[in-house]
This record gives structure tokens, C-alpha cells and sequence, in this order.
């Protein structure tokens, strides 16, 4: 092969246009991924729809990438092999030298890349990737079931941990994330409450399926103070409402990376220690630690197939809140 297709964006708020291209030798740490499965994430939809400011365009979005290394560039270290299976998540290179960098942050740092952002990313055949940035998928786990966990999974996990130990956890937006935690704090032994849109009984099901002792609307109070809350969906005005939600010294973890913005809301219903927190991308150690403890959790995810040609029609079903888990794009 010596061509390639992709879905660009060439201008945010318009449609992906498909096109032929050749396919790209990786540089030194670099690899060529050739793409079994891209999920479609909701910072996706902030690329597109112009949400988030300068994107590299034009651009190929998407970073829930499963594929297969189809070739190297010089000085790939790590064990990696042609034909190894690896997973390709949101953050795709950080400068190593900022103090970010430097005090475990990599996360913040001061000149990052991001796949399917500032780098092209999966929607498309092929792929080029820092190899450090990469992380080995062994086993025989459908690839289009792993795909989520590269970005739903880690920067879900992230958000998990930075809601601490409590034993009561919200999750708000029950999307692609969601689903994916409520296994894991059911796994743990807390209690899951979800909260969809109004009405939205088919997201309430599937929480309940997947072990949330409690699904409601999210303008509905949960029938028990919570320890923490998780909010996903992109939607400001959530914030006071999880506020009013969590007990005493109750955080609440704002886990996307655009929202809306946040209405003012009374100084009491923040007071008596309650936090709020917002989470920026992920380290490669939370990959490492997400990735080790989904198939100890018995992580199911609930995936909707589409051809990478109809990338359009998935964002879109996305974008008005047709999907029950998440969308993921097969080349």
C-alpha cells in the first residue's frame, strides 16, 4: 500500500471531507500505526464544532486509537515490534524539559501535542505516533470494544482518582465515560448514581445495567448526599447543581476539557469545604494503571460501528445524543 485515507477537517463547524493520501514514513521514535478501530470522542465534536482554539489545520481528529505497528523510525525503544498491537491516546508528545514535565505533571506541559488536536490523528488508515506515547494492547479483546478505553477510560480514570475515595460517586453525562467508571466503582464496591438527561430512559438503563443503584434526570437530586460527583457532559450550568448534590467537604470533578460556562450560584452552597476541580489530559502512568486494572474490573464497553467514510453521520449522532456508550470508527 502507498496511500492512505483520512476524514479532514480543513475549517471547524464544517464537514469532514474524505481524502487520499500517501501514506507517511515515521521519523526517529516515531511509528506507523496501521488503524483497526478509532473511537469517536466528545472532544471531538469541541475540535470540530470550533469549541477548542487552534487546532493544527487542516486536521484528521481522533485519539482512541487501536492499530497495529506497521513500521519504525530509528531509535524506537520500549520492546515495540512490527505487527505489535498499541493503543494511541489524546496526549501525544510532551517537551520533557518544563517543570511540568520534570515534577511527574506531563500532563500540564507548556508544549504538548495532541493526537487527532495538534497532530493527526485516527480517523483515517494509517497513523504516525510518538512511540513514547504509545502503550501495548495484549490480548485478543475486540478492537473496536478497546478502543474507548484510550481516552473515555484514561482521562475517566484520571477524574475517578481526583474524586478521592468515597464511597457515594455522581457521574454526570452518561456517555462513553460513564459507562466505563460505573464498572469500575461498582467493581470497588461504591455506590453509582447517574444522572442523564431529563427523560432519557434508555441511559438509565444502561447505567442500572452496569451497576448504579440509582438513574435519574440530572436536574433531580440524588436520594443520598454524595461523596463525590463526576461531571462529563459538557454543560456548565451542572456545576451548582452537583454542588447542591455532594455532602460536606464533597468534591466536584469537572472531568472535559470544554464546558459551557458556569452560572453564578450562592457562596453557601460552595461553603463547608465542598471543591471544585477540573482535570487536564493524562500521564502515561495513568494509562499504564487504567490499562492494567480494565480486564481486572471485567470492563464491557458498549460500542456503535461505523465506517470510517460515515465519520460525519457519528459525530453528528454524537452531537444530538444518539448514542448509548460510545461511537467508534472502523477503517
Amino acid at each position: 500500500m502507498v496511500s492512505m485515507r483520512a476524514m479532514v477537517l480543513e475549517r471547524p463547524g464544517t464537514p469532514l471531507i474524505e481524502h487520499e493520501r500517501p501514506i507517511p514514513a515515521p521519523s526517529v521514535g516515531e511509528i506507523l500505526v496501521e488503524i483497526a478501530a478509532c473511537g469517536v470522542c466528545r472532544t471531538d465534536l469541541h475540535v470540530v464544532d470550533g469549541e477548542l482554539a487552534d487546532p493544527r489545520l487542516p486536521i484528521v481528529p481522533g485519539h482512541e486509537i487501536v492499530g497495529r505497528v506497521a513500521a519504525m523510525g530509528a531509535g524506537v525503544a520500549g520492546g515495540l515490534a512490527l505487527g505489535d498491537r498499541v493503543g494511541v491516546p489524546w496526549l501525544g508528545h510532551t517537551c520533557g524539559a518544563c517543570t511540568y514535565c520534570r515534577t511527574g505533571r506531563e500532563n500540564l506541559c507548556d508544549a504538548p501535542l495532541f493526537t487527532g488536536y495538534t497532530r493527526d490523528g485516527g480517523y483515517a488508515t494509517h497513523a504516525i505516533a510518538d512511540a513514547r506515547f504509545c502503550f501495548p494492547l495484549p490480548g485478543a479483546s475486540d478492537d473496536a470494544e478497546t478502543a474507548p478505553l484510550l481516552c473515555a477510560g484514561l482521562i475517566g480514570w484520571r477524574s475517578y482518582r481526583m474524586a478521592g475515595e468515597g464511597r457515594s460517586l455522581g457521574l454526570y453525562g452518561f456517555g462513553a465515560a460513564a459507562h466505563i467508571l460505573a464498572q469500575v466503582a461498582a467493581w470497588q464496591g461504591r455506590r453509582v448514581y447517574a444522572f442523564t438527561r431529563a427523560g432519557d430512559a434508555a441511559a438509565q438503563s444502561l447505567a442500572k445495567s452496569l451497576g448504579a443503584v440509582w438513574a435519574g434526570g440530572s436536574e433531580e437530586l440524588p436520594p443520598e448526599p454524595l461523596d463525590a460527583a463526576i461531571i462529563f457532559a459538557p454543560v456548565g450550568a451542572l456545576v451548582p447543581r452537583a454542588l447542591k448534590a455532594v455532602k460536606k467537604a464533597g468534591r466536584v470533578v469537572c472531568g472535559g476539557i470544554h464546558m459551557s460556562d458556569i452560572p453564578s450560584f450562592p457562596y453557601r452552597d460552595l461553603w463547608e469545604e465542598r471543591q471544585i476541580v477540573s482535570v487536564a489530559n493524562l500521564t502515561r502512568e495513568d494509562a499504564r494503571e487504567f490499562l492494567a486494572l480494565a480486564p481486572q474490573a471485567g470492563i464491557k464497553t458498549s460500542v456503535r460501528r461505523y465506517p470510517l467514510a460515515q465519520a460525519n453521520a457519528a459525530l453528528t449522532d454524537l452531537r444530538q445524543g444518539r448514542i448509548q456508550g460510545a461511537a467508534v470508527l472502523i477503517p
